[in-house]
């Protein structure tokens, strides 16, 4: 009987079928179990936000597979799963348009400033200083895309429908592969200079750390708004907060933070101030994919993968090669 650990919550329909294979000790909930409790029997592990580290993965005599609900393997040491014989799986695609979609509410929240408008009517104030919330339309405006990969070309679909013009900085794509989706490919300063809403997709690695910072925030245009929901470490937080306040940034819209597991009022680094003295920020707990659709489909891709790796065969979508043994 296959045991398996679930780090975070998880729909109930991949539960279900998470069962049929055998037992699962759950890390949430009323019933969660810490994973050290279970780490001599546990064969699966179907993984979100929980951190897997060397020492995890060494302590884990009949683990096979981690399989996580989700493309980000920054929380696992992939090495490590390789020395020790441990199949690491992604979920590519799967949560694509509800990020996708997130994307738009965050730049039309921020354009219509509804936080800010919504909150006044809840205190009363109906009709008081409306000229302070006027807004921007975001037909006829240029949407930046840095990074053009399952997300961002469902972005960028969303994005024509509006009627935006649509920039894009990917170094995979060559002009004539963006120009066939409706696109234009510039190179990366441009792309900053010509956006009035930049959007960010890309991983998270050594040479995209920071790659919104100073610099890059004083070279996109004035007034623009910035929308990521990829990963935390992306944006200089304190270089976007100063441009914020000084209005060279119209707007930011956040679903990932660079430190996530933070007191949550005052997530932003170096005590820089409370996200609520910010109209033009809005920031959301990394939910972008968190819908009733994608969680089914991501959960159930991640099943099909623990499926494979126990029946000893080469799982779909592995970031690492483990030796299967010959049947």
């Amino acid at each position: 009987m296959t045991v398996t650990y679930v780090s975070d919550p998880v729909h109930a329909d991949v539960l279900a079928e998470l069962r049929q294979l055998g037992e699962v000790h759950l890390g949430y909930g009323p019933t969660a179990v810490a994973y050290q409790q279970v780490r001599d029997v546990v064969e699966a592990v179907m993984l979100r936000s929980e951190t897997f580290d060397r020492d995890k993965i060494a302590d884990s005599p009949r683990l096979r597979i981690i399989a996580r609900h989700g493309v980000g393997s920054d929380n696992v040491d992939l090495d490590a799963a390789t020395d020790a014989g441990v199949w690491v799986t992604i979920t590519p695609g799967r949560n694509a348009r509800a990020v996708a979609e997130h994307v738009f509410a965050l730049a039309l929240a921020l354009g219509r400033k509804i936080p800010v408008a919504a909150g006044r009517t809840r205190d009363g104030f109906w009709s008081q200083n409306k000229a302070e919330l006027t807004g921007f339309e975001l037909h006829g405006r240029a949407l930046g895309l840095l990074g053009l990969g399952s997300i961002g070309s469902i972005v960028l679909q969303i994005a024509r429908g509006f009627g935006m013009q649509v920039l894009v900085t990917d170094p995979v794509l060559d002009h004539a592969q963006v120009a066939a989706l409706g696109a234009r490919k510039v190179e990366f300063d441009e792309l900053l200079a010509g956006s009035d809403v930049l959007s960010l997709h890309v991983p998270l690695v050594a040479s995209t750390r920071h790659i919104i910072d100073g610099p890059a925030l004083a070279r996109l245009r004035p007034g623009a708004v910035l929308i990521n929901t990829s990963r935390g470490g992306l944006v200089d937080e304190q270089a976007m907060v100063a441009a914020l306040r000084s209005g060279r940034l119209r707007g930011a819209g956040l679903d990932v933070l660079e430190a996530e597991s933070v007191d949550m009022k005052n997530p932003l680094p170096h005590n820089i101030l409370p996200i609520s003295e910010l109209d033009n920020l809005i920031v959301t707990p990394h939910v972008a994919g968190q819908t009733e659709e994608s969680l089914r489909e991501v959960g159930r891709a991640a099943t099909a993968c623990i499926r494979q790796a126990l029946a000893g065969a080469v799982p779909d979508h592995h970031l690492n090669t483990v030796h299967v043994p010959a049947a």
